[in-house]
């Protein structure tokens, strides 16, 4: 039988509990709390905020590399369509989550990593009702980034169709913390030895990977994007539009399983990695077998972006 215990003694029992992966933790807030900590045996959250047991909750993810936060207005701006189509309002204003963000990212003293945002409908009981909940609740994190080795890059990666379908469109376009079909997708790659899954919408589009976007360049050079329909726009994909728009044509429309055998390049776009170039696909060949010029281009305009545009901490 489980010992009872009193608060002092649960809270020692707690703090000498050891965490997979503390030493990832660089700094985080709660709101509740209203401070700042670097002890990863601190973060703990509420069991019955909505966010833990209804997944009724939103995130964003971004990095800072050499001491320079990329892309905040974009993730701020997406958090805000998020949080409007699941009906929540944060805890506090929006100026103050992109304060605590900088905040958080400086308070760890490290150069690099990545920076977590969950806004969840707060704590008030295991149903199921909003209404439940009085208040919402935020959380940021800083924890280290873990960049892809060059490898990735000189050599490529391969991918896969995986079983699990794209999400239905309206879940698909918002950032929401219900992610177990992209775990799932992700599972299946590593049981089937691929590196990244693709999933495809009911009538066999391609939509995206686990965690990231996927384009690619076909036959004329051109920049084939799909279309956002069961996919989440990416603030890095639309950052590298941007950025590469005056090199080649883009354009967004459906493409095939077909068509991504047939292109010159596949390429995934995504926060961590920038630009990843996939050289197989279902264990066939994509074109030489090598990494592509876009693929690296784009990557190029990134890393230089970041430099040029990302805030200072």
């Amino acid at each position: 039988m489980a010992k009872v215990a009193d608060s002092k003694t649960y809270l020692d029992a707690m703090l000498a509990v050891e965490r997979p992966g503390s030493g990832e933790i660089q700094a985080f807030y709660e709101h509740r709390v209203g401070m700042i900590c670097t002890d990863p045996k601190l973060m703990v959250m509420p069991w019955d905020d909505h966010l833990v047991h209804r997944g009724d909750g939103i995130f964003e993810t971004m990095k800072f590399v050499d001491r320079k936060l990329y892309q905040l207005e974009p993730h701020m701006a997406r958090m805000q369509r998020s949080c409007q189509a699941i009906y929540m309002t944060p805890p506090c204003s929006w100026d103050e989550i992109r304060g605590l963000i900088l905040d958080v990212a400086r308070a760890g003293g490290r150069d690099d990593g990545m920076v977590r945002v969950l806004i969840g409908r707060g704590p008030g009981g295991f149903g199921i009702y909003p209404s439940e909940c009085p208040v919402s609740s935020l959380y940021v994190v800083a924890y280290d980034l873990h960049p892809k080795p060059e490898s990735v890059y000189e050599k490529g990666v391969t991918a896969f169709k995986t079983s699990i379908p794209a999400k239905q469109s309206y879940l698909a376009t918002i950032k929401s913390i219900d992610y177990l079909p992209n775990v799932l997708m992700k599972h299946e790659a590593e049981e089937k030895g691929f590196d990244f899954p693709f999933c495809f919408d009911r009538n066999g589009f391609l939509a995206e990977g686990a965690t990231e976007n996927v384009c690619i360049v076909d036959e004329g050079g051109r920049l084939i994007i799909p279309e956002f329909t069961n996919a989440l726009a990416g603030t890095t994909l639309m950052r590298a539009v941007d950025l590469i728009k005056n090199e080649v044509s883009i354009v967004f429309r459906s493409i095939s399983e077909e068509e991504i055998l047939l292109a010159r390049e596949v390429i995934i776009v995504g926060t961590t990695g920038d630009a990843i170039p996939v050289v197989r696909f279902n264990g066939k060949p994509i074109h030489n077998v090598k990494p592509g010029p876009v693929a690296a281009r784009i990557r190029e305009l990134l890393k230089k972006d970041l430099q040029e545009t990302g805030i200072p901490l």
